[in-house]
């Protein structure tokens, strides 16, 4: 276990699969103690707990729909009755949708704008409550935004409304000494992005960037640790495209 985030708790949303997952193992294996966020994966979730300890970290599961504002407050105030503080929000969890514009419902809207929107902005404003100096949020955005992807419309919406709130909140947190930024990975070798396409889509997608391949989750986890230290305490209010090169 390294001690580079050594007293530090990180809480991370959407953390009991694909990117989440792997940035909570990487802000434990730092030293971070690490409220693992899910909506309804449990057994994933108590899985990557589960790993956590096995290796010498600290982490507990938190049920809660980050689209309600009501289980936000809830799972701030429990990871504060459980380790008396949060330094480290990582706004992970997200929905994603492709639907040509034609197709797509109120629902659908909706329920994106909830989970990707509500819930990020919601999660900052808990962090601005209840973080002391030389906190760190890191949003989700995409690399999709920098494409004009036919059926990307609402989700590329979302994402630029989570750009936009993050340059914004940088100099109202910044007297806090709390940094903000964006992280905006493009195709990374997870099951989301996997579901609904062939294997000629993946590899012509993985071909777009600069390296010919997909990115791993690791090569997103490692910037989020970057960010969630003191070496990136001169950066706020950025989007970074951690994207190999893809746009």
């Amino acid at each position: 276990m390294g001690s580079k985030l050594a007293g530090k708790v990180a809480l991370v949303t959407g953390a009991s699969r694909g990117i989440g997952r792997n940035i909570a193992e990487e802000l434990a294996r730092n030293g971070a103690k690490v409220v693992i966020n899910y909506a309804s994966s449990r057994d994933k979730a108590e899985e990557v707990v589960a790993g956590i300890k096995k290796d010498g970290g600290e982490a507990i599961a938190v049920q809660a729909d980050i689209g309600r504002v009501s289980e936000v407050e809830r799972l701030f105030q429990t990871a504060l009755e459980a380790y008396g503080q949060i330094d480290v929000l990582v706004n992970n969890a997200g929905a994603m949708l492709t639907k040509p514009i034609v197709d797509v419902t109120e629902e659908d809207f909706d329920r994106l704008f909830a989970t990707n929107v509500k819930g990020t902005y919601f999660a900052c404003q808990q962090a601005a409550k209840h973080m002391g100096r030389n906190g760190r949020i890191i949003n989700f955005s995409t690399s999709v935004n920098g494409h004009m992807f036919p059926a990307y419309s609402v989700y590329a919406g979302t994402k630029g409304a989570v750009e936009h709130f993050t340059r914004q909140l940088s100099k109202e947190l910044g007297p806090k000494g709390i940094t903000i930024n964006a992280v905006a990975p493009g195709p990374v070798n997870t099951e989301l992005f996997r579901t609904g396409k062939t294997e000629e889509q993946i590899k012509h997608v993985g071909q777009m960037n600069a390296f010919g391949r997909l990115a791993e989750t690791d090569d997103i986890a490692s910037v989020v640790v970057f960010l969630a230290g003191e070496e990136s305490k001169w950066i706020t209010g950025q989007t970074l495209r951690v994207n190999g090169g893809f746009i």
